[in-house]
């Protein structure tokens, strides 16, 4: 527990990392490793359920998660938030974006991440693809440190916009002759020439698992795939270049939905790429397995799902912009092919992966979420009653808000209720005749929500010591 301590006081963090290390080192060669399940989180970019065929989607097939969905939970009720970074923030703190979200492109460098807490309990963690979390978009301290993965909890990394915006000098986009950042090297657009950056990042992870079959292991994968530019994949490109000028998306809208497909279903590809590398090395029954993604699909795209159209809803509170894919396989202990109608929420990854590991929580610890672990053992769990949002972007004109909900509720502060599963683009309120006084109550237990607040907003209120909201 001396460990633990040191672990989870921030004010200690940065000074006793090394002595993090040994414990991880103590518990290893203690025989702990042999018990505890190797972790894969994969977290696709700009996606959402209407474009995976285990969900009911038409346009795209996803042969390799309907798979995963067939050997484990698919799960009808996880939520995010409406964009990347607030996504992104709550998954690896386990926290509601009213304790610790300032800044759009930054986790703020003192928060503990599901990473570390899975290093001080000896695995090797390593994560791929996306980080934009330094702050280079409002230049925060810092932001030039290349080692800001490692000091988050990550043995190894090979990631896009670490130091380096997309549109600076050396910048650019992720997807072909990328420039990347690996393990403390720049591998500028020259030394990625004719590569496809999502190839990149799921081998430099494959061999990750490779070296690491004898460790309890943490991987991390925040992909590219499948936000915008809309470009061709290596499935599809055929003979045209594949230089980084091959970047930039078609203006044509039926071209541009081609190509969203064939990313859609190139993720599938490499999602199956990953269970394959620990099916080889002998590790699947001893490993979790998760897909989701941050939040939902380009609001340019129209997708055919369960006979009707679903438009993209990034950036919007509503269910096309908040109601993520999730999907858990753990071979040999998770139940196969069972749908739960279980709600999830991004709080809740940081305590499941805490007991996997078999870590007990303490005073520093996340307390929003819930875990899941049961669930994905064949058990009841304690699951949730209801989910919360918190989103305030600071980005761009999006409008800050909060809601709460239900599997089939949604209430927002200014008292309109509606009811998703007839209503996904809430149009018809039915707070003139209805009131929820569950979800009533959480809203009423949550600290104010800020309606104001551009990417120039000088006031950005946090509140890291709010009290639990109500249950």
């Amino acid at each position: 527990r001396v460990f633990a301590s040191l672990r989870f006081n921030p004010l200690l963090m940065k000074f006793f990392f090394a002595p993090i290390l040994l414990g991880s080192f103590l518990l290893s060669n203690l025989g702990f490793s042999a018990q505890r399940p190797n972790i894969v989180l994969i977290m696709a970019d700009d996606v959402s359920w209407e474009c995976f065929s285990c969900y009911g989607a038409e346009d795209y097939k996803t042969p390799h998660l309907d798979a995963l969905a067939a050997k484990g939970i698919r799960f009808n009720h996880c939520y995010s938030t409406p964009i990347c970074t607030t996504s992104r923030v709550k998954i690896m703190t386990g926290k509601y974006n009213f304790r610790n979200y300032t800044h759009f492109g930054y986790l703020q460098p003192e928060e503990i991440t599901f990473a570390q807490l899975l290093k001080s309990a000896g695995y090797k963690t390593a994560i791929a693809g996306k980080w934009q979390l330094s702050g280079l978009y409002h230049g925060a301290p810092g932001n030039q440190d290349a080692s800001r993965p490692v000091k988050a909890g990550f043995d190894e990394y090979c990631l896009w916009q670490v130091t380096t915006q997309k549109s600076s000098k050396n910048g650019g986009e992720r997807f072909w002759s990328p420039p990347l950042e690996q393990n403390g090297k720049f591998l500028t657009k020259e030394d990625n020439h004719l590569k496809y950056g999502p190839d990149l990042m799921s081998d430099f992870l494959c061999n990750f698992i490779k070296r690491n079959k004898d460790d309890p292991f943490f991987v991390y994968y925040p992909t590219v795939l499948v936000h915008d530019p809309f470009v061709p994949t290596p499935d599809t490109i055929g003979d045209r270049p594949r230089t980084h000028g091959s970047n930039k998306q078609p203006k044509d809208k039926a071209a541009k939905k081609a190509n969203f497909v064939a990313m859609v279903q190139y993720l599938d590809k490499l999602v199956g790429k990953i269970v394959k590398q620990v099916d080889d090395i002998g590790q699947l029954d001893n490993t979790i397995i998760m897909f989701t993604a941050d939040n939902g699909s380009h609001r340019t795209l129209t997708s055919r799902w369960n006979g009707q159209d679903i438009k993209g809803g990034k950036g919007s509170t509503t269910d096309m912009g908040t109601h993520v894919p999730f999907i858990a396989s753990w071979a040999g202990k998770s139940p196969q092919g069972l749908v739960s109608d279980d709600l999830i929420d991004f709080t809740d990854f940081y305590p499941t992966l805490a007991q996997a590991a078999g870590i007990k929580l303490g005073k520093y610890d996340p307390i929003d979420g819930v875990s899941f672990l049961p669930q994905l053992q064949g058990k009841k769990g304690a699951p949730r009653d209801w989910v919360f949002c918190h989103y305030q972007p600071y980005w761009g004109n999006f409008k800050g808000t909060q809601f709460a909900r239900t599997q089939t509720h949604k209430l927002y502060p200014d008292g309109r209720l509606y009811h998703i599963p007839n209503d996904l683009k809430e149009e018809t309120n039915l707070a003139p005749t209805q009131s929820n006084k569950t979800l009533t109550k959480v809203l009423k237990s949550a600290p104010p929500a800020t309606t104001k607040g551009t990417n120039k907003a000088k006031k950005r209120p946090v509140y890291p010591d709010w009290k639990l909201l109500s249950k």
